[in-house]
């Protein structure tokens, strides 16, 4: 990656952090701990934001404070990073798309941005004024879709044309959040602004909403699992939730700590949903046929997971940990859960 700078201070080894998980919420299926491993960021005042891996194992990720996207090699513990094209562009959400290409949103400036890893190269494309705060972006068929927050909407950009397209929420004041996409093809939104959850079929362009069972749950992030349950964290609440689409059926599960604000949710490689908790600075696992929940420490205080890469091919599971200028690592055994 010639144009991207190498960040100060990166030695291989230099500012990796590891510590064994303390607690334990109900019966795990590992037989020993596993090993929180943290990567300081070198850039002075790094906020990492959100992470995505690619077919070689690095880790991108936005450090939204700084206005620059970031890689790590995990294998030389190496950093390099560059600035967006636009200052105060305010990277939040990236995704390595089919084709190794990455693509971000600049939550500040209303821009989604496209990096040539060959090149090192960004290319800029402004949204409409409506589009002001994009936040989280996933590609599919040619297109890069996003959430937009403060506009109430989903936004879909061609990646050929730079042609920009919107479909509105139906409930004011929404938020739509967490973007995740069902083996099915179609798209699950969180609606963090309600109790709702949208259901985006990008064929037809329509979009449908589903209510959860309480009027004062918050979904923030969620994950679709191989059998089309939606997983989801009720961050205001603090549950971990589920809703089966073919029966309309939901359960929901209280996390470890009281009113634990989970937020970052992901499958991991051993099957189990890995979401973090701000309020006890964990990352929690969660069994799907036992409902078992263990719980994993974070070394560094002051964490708040926003969002949870997997590298389902070396069985890691990465962490952005923003507000602490690191990156977090569980090495997890793959094919420990099965369903």
């Amino acid at each position: 990656m010639p144009r991207l700078a190498a960040a100060s201070g990166t030695i291989a080894c230099a500012g990796l952090v590891a510590a064994l998980a303390a607690a334990r919420i109900g019966a795990g299926r590992h037989a020993a701990p596993l090993a929180v491993v943290e990567y300081v960021i070198p850039t002075p005042g790094a906020f990492p934001h959100d992470p995505a891996v690619d077919a070689a194992g690095h880790v991108w990720y936005t450090d939204q404070a700084n206005s620059r996207i970031g890689r790590l090699d995990p294998e030389t513990g190496r950093f390099s990073d560059q600035p967006t094209p636009s200052q105060g562009a305010g990277p939040h959400g990236i995704t390595v798309a089919p084709n190794g290409t990455i693509w971000y949103t600049g939550n500040s400036n209303g821009t989604v941005g496209h990096l040539d890893p060959a090149t090192g190269a960004i290319r800029e494309i402004k949204l409409p004024a409506t589009m002001a705060d994009p936040h989280t972006p996933l590609v599919l068929g040619g297109y890069v879709w996003f959430t937009v927050q403060r506009g109430g909407v989903i936004g879909r950009l061609d990646t050929l044309s730079g042609a920009v397209t919107t479909i509105p929420v139906p409930t004011p004041r929404s938020h739509p959040y967490g973007l995740a996409l069902a083996l099915d093809g179609t798209l699950w939104v969180a609606l963090f602004g309600t109790n709702k959850l949208a259901h985006l079929v990008p064929s037809a362009g329509t979009l449908t909403e589903v209510s959860l069972p309480r009027q004062d749950a918050r979904p923030r992030r969620l994950v679709v699992d191989d059998s089309g349950t939606v997983w989801y964290t009720d961050y205001a609440q603090g549950y971990l939730g589920a809703y089966e689409p073919r029966t309309g059926r939901f359960s929901e599960w209280p996390t470890p700590t009281a009113h634990g604000a989970p937020y970052g949710i992901a499958i991991g490689p051993d099957g189990r949903l890995w979401f973090d908790e701000v309020a006890s600075g964990s990352i929690v696992a969660f069994d799907r046929r036992s409902h078992a929940m263990e719980s994993f420490k974070i070394p560094t205080p002051g964490s708040i997971v926003r969002n949870i890469a997997v590298d389902r091919a070396r069985g890691r599971i990465w962490l952005a940990e923003s507000g602490i200028q690191r990156l977090g690592r569980l090495d997890v055994t793959a094919g420990a859960e099965t369903h």
